[in-house]
């Protein structure tokens, strides 16, 4: 497990601050849930974090480590994309080949019965289906292309893993039992999360801490109880407040 930090995080588009001298303390082992709305900057900082884009100012500690100069592939974090990022010419799954989901782990040279024998299991348990092994991502649905990006993710069990509205396109029913095995997954395997949603049902039911982030910064960052009773600032205490409503209303 390792701990991760964001000192001052800032990142421009244009004169447009994305991120805007953000900082963040997530301590080793933490499922963290990040939520705001569109356009805050949740999936700019997770960018940031993988690598995938490089900060104007500032620092990302993992361990303790200064990361901005290490390169993306070598930080020991995996992202799941909110558009899936599956390699289209290439099947779900086969053992003995290139696919979306044996790909990670071909290439650190494992054997195929290595392999099947980690990854079949885990495809069941994500919901992949062993009759979608041979489909190509274009032949799945997005819950199911969903389900292939956060089982290529669990495959390789970083230390880090970074989670972009991984769920979005599931269904009521599979939505429950997939957070149980985003949450046993990051048990097992002593990992540092961060969560990024819109759902804040999600993100209840899910996080050890909620950050709370608007305009490229972090508003408060605490367990969803004290969020909602102890508000930080008005735009906190508004944000739950319509959540609440929300769920009044869709369950009334």
């Amino acid at each position: 497990m390792v701990s991760l930090s964001l000192h001052g995080l800032t990142k421009k588009f244009g004169r447009i601050p994305a991120v805007d001298e953000a900082s963040l303390d997530v301590h080793s082992g933490e499922f963290l849930v990040v939520v705001g709305e569109s356009g805050c900057g949740k999936t700019t900082t997770l960018r940031l974090i993988a690598g995938l884009e490089t900060p104007d100012a500032g620092t990302i500690f993992i361990g303790g480590v200064p990361v901005n100069e290490i390169p993306v592939g070598k930080r020991n974090v995996q992202m799941i994309f909110q558009n899936f990022a599956l390699w289209p010419h290439m099947r779900v799954f086969d053992e003995s080949r290139y696919s979306n989901l044996s790909l990670p782990l071909k290439v650190r040279k494992w054997s195929n019965d290595k392999i099947g024998e980690l990854l079949r299991p885990l495809a069941r348990r994500v919901g992949i289906e062993d009759s979608f092994f041979s489909r190509k991502p274009m032949e799945l649905s997005g819950g199911q292309q969903q389900r292939v990006a956060l089982g290529r993710a669990m495959a390789t069990a970083p230390q880090i893993l970074l989670m972009d509205e991984p769920l979005s396109n599931i269904d009521p029913p599979n939505r429950l039992r997939m957070r149980g095995e985003i949450v046993k997954f990051h048990q097992d395997n002593k990992l540092t999360t961060i969560y990024v949603t819109h759902n804040v049902a999600d993100g209840i039911a899910l996080a050890d801490r909620i950050a709370v982030m608007r305009k490229g910064r972090f508003e408060q960052v605490d367990k969803a109880e004290n969020l909602m009773r102890n508000p930080a600032t008005d735009y906190v205490a508004d944000f739950f407040k319509a959540e609440q409503i929300s769920h009044r209303v869709r369950f009334s």
